[in-house]
């Protein structure tokens, strides 16, 4: 099933990194003819954002936000899309969940590293909170951080996407979306399962017998399976390319989208063992950091 793209939504904190963040959510919006909705959520004790101390704050508040619709004016520009402006105070994770939600938005955008400190807010615990909770699927963008490499280069439209596939209902729901997002670009699709030493024989209801019989079984299957996951009408518009990986699944997968110079990583967020792994806890900085491109969580409702 095609799923649709019909509101935008994008967390920003005006970083200059945060810019990248809106220009992703304008092209997909034009993209899918989509709306927009630029979200920022003002942080009192962090008010430095706007230049200066707080002092008063029942008094700055409107300024404050004539300052940020201001500034998300003046980064949609003339923009060619339908835009709507959300700005609110209170905790950063909480306002993004409940504005997305209100706005039923489609895909929420997000940063991992900013002025004010999303770094504090997109890795460890809290994105893992935004992942679980988020109504929709989210797409996170790494910045530069000094022990972490330098920042992901912007790759867009999204012509190679890469799809952890673990075969959970959660893996399904994200390849869902990035057959979608295949479709509209006229991507190369990578399907890629890294090889776990146990719970196969269950899942594929395969022989008992050990040995090289039992791996090369494992690993047809595996390709076959991998294979039938895709609708023949989407080839149409796709290329297909399917890979088995050994080893552990996060390092596999980053190292699979450096060397194939992947646009978009898509996992869904919880699974049956490898993507359950990826994103649960401190593994998700290490996937978020390491990776060369934007990464897309998606949990199935």
């Amino acid at each position: 099933m095609r799923r649709q793209i019909n509101r935008v939504f994008c967390a920003t904190d005006f970083s200059d990194f945060a810019k990248d963040v809106v220009a992703y959510g304008v092209t997909l919006a034009k993209e899918f003819h989509a709306k927009l909705y630029v979200c920022h959520v003002i942080d009192l004790p962090a008010a430095a954002t706007y230049g200066e101390a707080v002092t008063v704050p029942i008094e700055n508040q409107n300024r404050f936000m004539g300052y940020a619709r201001r500034e998300i004016e003046r980064l949609i520009g003339n923009a060619p899309i339908e835009f709507q402006p959300l700005i609110t105070i209170g905790n950063t994770t909480e306002e993004i969940a409940r504005l997305a939600e209100e706005q039923m938005a489609d895909l929420v955008i997000t940063a991992t590293h900013g002025r004010s400190g999303l770094k504090r807010f997109f890795l460890g615990s809290v994105t893992e909170r935004l992942m679980r909770t988020l109504p929709c699927p989210m797409l996170v963008i790494r910045g530069a951080e000094e022990k972490s490499g330098p920042k992901q280069h912007k790759k867009f439209p999204f012509k190679r996407v890469l799809v952890g596939c673990d075969f959970s209902s959660d893996s399904e729901y994200a390849l869902d979306y990035s057959i979608s997002i295949a479709q509209e670009f006229e991507s190369e699709l990578h399907l890629v399962h890294v090889v776990e030493p146990t719970g196969y024989k269950d899942l594929f209801k395969l022989s008992s017998d050990p040995g090289e019989r039992f791996k090369e079984e494992l690993y047809d299957t595996i390709q076959d399976k991998l294979k039938t996951l895709v609708p023949q009408e989407a080839l149409n518009w796709i290329t297909l390319k399917t890979k088995l990986l050994v080893g552990k699944p996060y390092e596999e997968l980053v190292r699979y989208a450096q060397l194939k110079d992947m646009d978009l990583i898509a996992l869904g967020t919880r699974g049956r063992g490898m993507v359950e792994e990826i994103l649960v806890g401190s593994t998700t900085d290490r996937v978020i950091r390491q990776a060369p491109c934007p990464v897309l969580s998606i949990a199935s409702k």
